[in-house]
């Protein structure tokens, strides 16, 4: 019997599984942390009396259906069942709204991260808090329902987000990972858990509005990486699996965000370490040695699976404007009867960037595919801009499309950075932006003065990252910490190929997003002039 099969069969393998937006995905790893199966279910959040939402219905065919296509990719390759598991880990995108009664029962459809209708709460709970609480935030949605006056509120027993939700399902256990938990509420990064302070401090601004119960009593349980989080039960198994065979019992990780299993995807737990992620949107975390001197509402606040404090960037805007400027290029070439390649395409446009003058020869463009609150921009115009003695040629207006596809976060990062003197040592870039091959990676380096790191592969991401806290959970030696595991039996000191920052490159973005904020005016014009 091969190795991995004889791993499956005596149910030392680890699942994770992670809900991202618009894909449910479940990773199979052995013992040596390599994914050996997966599975996938695609879903899409749905607008309901203008709440973007998923019914339960959806969570638990999905779940199940990605479960089922990870247990029919092991019978294809291995030719053998799964009924054991050494455990499980869930993941889900962070924030949100679910919010139950004392009899379990869901009182208003989930509200996801993506509703944008908490600006009232928001801004109430940072002022109270001296703390930043984004809109998404759990504590921000709970607080806009008290002001609203909905009926519900008064009724509330307990409230999570989605990963919290299926491992109180699966387990009967009401809690949640530190990481997850600090998009609920504010996490303190010496005790790892809630603020007391500001516990008390809500429980106030409750109760001054007729709320019978204590936010204290409403949270999840806050737990660690590594420590044990509730066995799979019986119920549970046969919600997973509904063909019973999966047997219960195996232990369970805490569930945690897809932040914190971004940071165990990529080896970036550790002080001075950080990573950004770069597709449709772009947010970038680093893992800070001591607390920021400003509340900035730019930076969110949250925390490693570990509890370790994280400066988080998230932005809206990255490379949707620039892919659809290489689909002009493409239109452009199949005009002449060329058969494009896109990969070939977009690796010859982004290297021509490279080409081009540090600050992009006086060249602007804005991103804006959407709002952009680091920017102050409720909405957005995709736009490009130039002075009749701007140097316009292919390499600088690749630059600057490159440049502004990080141009938001560069505003956020220089606060940290520049502002707030966070240091960092290592930066791992990952997502779209990165796969041609050192460019995305050298602007990064340029943006952040930083040394990138692109892995070969950071497995299967995020589900590959709650399976890696799973594996650390059943693992662990005494003692040894989740950012020792990942670095020593996970990574094995591979830092991907690293590339450090070019002094020109540096200089020259700078000087682009001098450009880029004196820009702002022409971006709102172009907002009120094109409605």
């Amino acid at each position: 019997m091969s190795d991995v099969k004889n791993t499956i069969v005596n149910g030392r393998a680890v699942l994770g599984i992670e809900f991202g937006s618009t894909r449910i995905k479940a990773v199979l790893i052995d013992e040596n942390n390599t994914p050996i199966a997966s599975g996938a279910h695609d879903w899409e959040n749905r607008l309901e009396n203008g709440i973007w939402t998923y019914s339960l219905e959806d969570i638990w065919t999905g779940l199940q259906d990605c479960y089922r296509k990870m247990t029919e990719d092991v019978q294809a390759q291995y030719g053998v069942k799964v009924e054991k598991l050494g455990a499980i880990g869930f993941s889900a995108m962070m924030h949100g709204y679910l919010a139950f009664n004392k009899d379990g029962e869901l009182l208003v459809p989930f509200r996801t991260w993506r509703n944008t209708i908490t600006q009232e709460a928001s801004e109430a709970l940072t002022e109270a808090f001296q703390f930043h609480i984004p809109q998404r935030w759990s504590i921000a949605h709970l607080y806009q329902a008290i002001l609203n006056g909905e009926d519900h509120v008064k009724d509330v027993d307990f409230f999570t987000t989605l990963d919290g939700y299926i491992h109180w399902q699966l387990t009967g256990e009401k809690v949640l990972g530190v990481g997850s938990a600090s998009g609920m509420f504010p996490v303190d990064s010496d005790t790892k858990d809630y603020y007391t302070s500001m516990i008390e401090k809500f429980d106030e601004m409750a109760a001054a509005k007729g709320m019978p119960w204590k936010v204290e009593n409403l949270l999840p349980k806050v737990l660690l990486a590594g420590d044990n989080a509730g066995v799979l039960t019986a119920e549970g198994a046969k919600r997973l699996d509904p063909t019973g065979t999966l047997q219960p019992g195996c232990p369970l990780c805490p569930p945690e965000g897809d932040a914190g299993t971004g940071m165990a995807a990529t080896n970036s737990v550790k002080q001075r370490t950080g990573n950004v992620s770069a597709g449709t949107s772009v947010f970038a975390m680093i893992v800070l040695e001591k607390a920021l001197k400003e509340v900035h509402e730019e930076i969110d606040m949250v925390t490693t699976p570990s509890g370790d404090a994280v400066a988080m960037v998230h932005c809206n805007n990255c490379t949707s404007d620039l892919n659809a400027w290489v689909n002009v290029f493409k239109e452009f070439a199949e005009s002449f009867g060329m058969e494009v390649d896109m990969n070939k395409l977009f690796g010859t446009l982004y290297n021509k960037a490279l080409e081009g003058d540090k600050d992009c020869g006086g060249l602007l463009a804005y991103n804006y595919f959407s709002g952009e609150h680091i920017t102050g921009f409720e909405e957005g115009r995709p736009m490009f801009v130039r002075t009749p003695d701007s140097k316009f040629n292919l390499a600088n207006f690749m630059r600057a499309n490159l440049y502004t596809s990080l141009g938001a976060l560069k505003v956020g990062l220089d606060i940290l950075l520049k502002e707030e003197g966070v240091a960092v040592d290592r930066i791992t870039g990952h997502g779209g932006l990165f796969k041609t091959k050192g460019v995305g990676q050298k602007i990064l380096a340029g943006a952040m003065d930083a040394t990138v790191s692109v892995m070969k592969t950071a497995g299967e991401g995020g589900a590959w990252g709650i399976a890696l806290l799973a594996s650390y959970m059943i693992q662990k030696e005494e003692g040894e910490s989740l950012a020792d595991y990942l670095q020593n039996k996970v990574f094995g000191g591979d830092e991907g190929e690293k590339m450090d920052p070019d002094p020109e490159d540096v200089k020259g973005f700078d000087e682009f997003i001098k450009r880029y904020k004196a820009g702002f005016p022409i971006e709102r014009a172009a907002i009120d002039a094109l409605k």
